[in-house]
């Protein structure tokens, strides 16, 4: 992992890397977060490749659902780009694992309260619209946990708390 670094750092001189608590990009401060690796464990590489590929691509922020998986494909991509640069293969079983995080969180938050029906996102993007019965429900733009979903069914016009699992 030290090679990886000294060489990403060498590579982009204008991205941070900072050893934290978890792997991430912040396009705040333009630091890409990595923890240390302990071990022969590949995946912190393929992590800190991934988070690069954020950086580079310049991800800041995602307004719909469906968009933040389309992020996560395309730092993946860029991982792998990345990785063939600096000699290091990443697991495609490992990516789609990591990629079926954000399916399974994109599909919990698309499931209707009232009915189970899957639904999309409305325009407003903190809302989803049943195609089957009408409820409206609002969903927090976290992707790591949601404490409660408000509910409204249209037809009812009655206002619903759900308590909803952390993620």
């Amino acid at each position: 992992m030290d090679k990886l670094l000294r060489s990403l750092k060498t590579s982009f001189p204008d991205l941070d890397f900072t050893a934290g608590e978890t792997f991430c990009w912040s396009p705040e401060t333009h630091e890409v977060f990595y923890k240390e690796q302990t071990g022969n464990d590949a995946r912190p590489e393929w992590s800190l490749l991934h988070e690069t590929g954020h950086a580079l691509l310049g991800h800041t922020s995602y307004k719909a659902d469906i968009e933040l998986l389309k992020i996560e494909m395309a730092a993946w991509q860029k991982a792998l780009e990345l990785g063939t640069k600096f000699g290091i293969s990443i697991d495609e079983d490992h990516i789609q694992n990591c990629l079926d995080t954000y399916r399974d969180w994109l599909y919990r938050r698309s499931i209707c309260p009232t009915c189970t029906n899957k639904s999309l996102q409305q325009s407003d993007m903190r809302h989803y619209r049943c195609f089957n019965c009408h409820t409206i429900w609002r969903v927090t733009p976290s992707r790591f946990c949601r404490s409660y979903r408000s509910v409204r069914n249209v037809k009812k016009s009655a206002l619903v708390f759900h308590a909803s699992e952390e993620l």
